[in-house]
């Protein structure tokens, strides 16, 4: 079964951000309002729990390379973003077809692939895979 993009919010929201900025993020993403202050965050997110963050071996920071790693953790062909870019805000990509137009760009995009247990993140800072253990 396909995770709603409910599960998938509520997954980063709850397994990747800092414990005091939850309730305010989840309550930006549902109100549709305020999900752009939110969204607009994410150039230079510094809310990201430290302890989801996994580095990228240099050699796999291509949209390829880090596909593979997430296909490896048990991405699915589809993704979930939200994304300082308002034309992938809140929608349903394939995973490859997502990094392709994320990585490298800076645009602030957390990808969903797993709610709750993995994604990768990317901002104008630098970039990470996403997992909770």
């Amino acid at each position: 079964m396909t995770p709603t993009s409910e599960q998938h919010e509520t997954g980063v929201v709850t397994a990747f951000i800092v414990r005091p900025r939850r309730a305010r993020c989840l309550a930006f993403l549902k109100n549709p309002k305020r999900r752009r202050d939110l969204t607009r965050e994410l150039a230079h997110f510094k809310w990201i729990d430290p302890r989801s963050v996994r580095a990228i071996p240099t050699e796999k920071r291509s949209p390829a390379g880090i596909a593979s790693i997430l296909r490896q953790k048990g991405a699915p062909e589809s993704c979930w973003l939200i994304s300082e870019d308002a034309d992938m805000d809140g929608r349903e990509f394939p995973l490859i077809d997502a990094l392709k137009r994320i990585v490298g760009y800076g645009m602030g995009t957390i990808v969903s692939c797993i709610p709750g247990k993995l994604g990768y993140f990317e901002d104008e800072d630098g970039r990470c895979i996403l997992e909770k253990t």
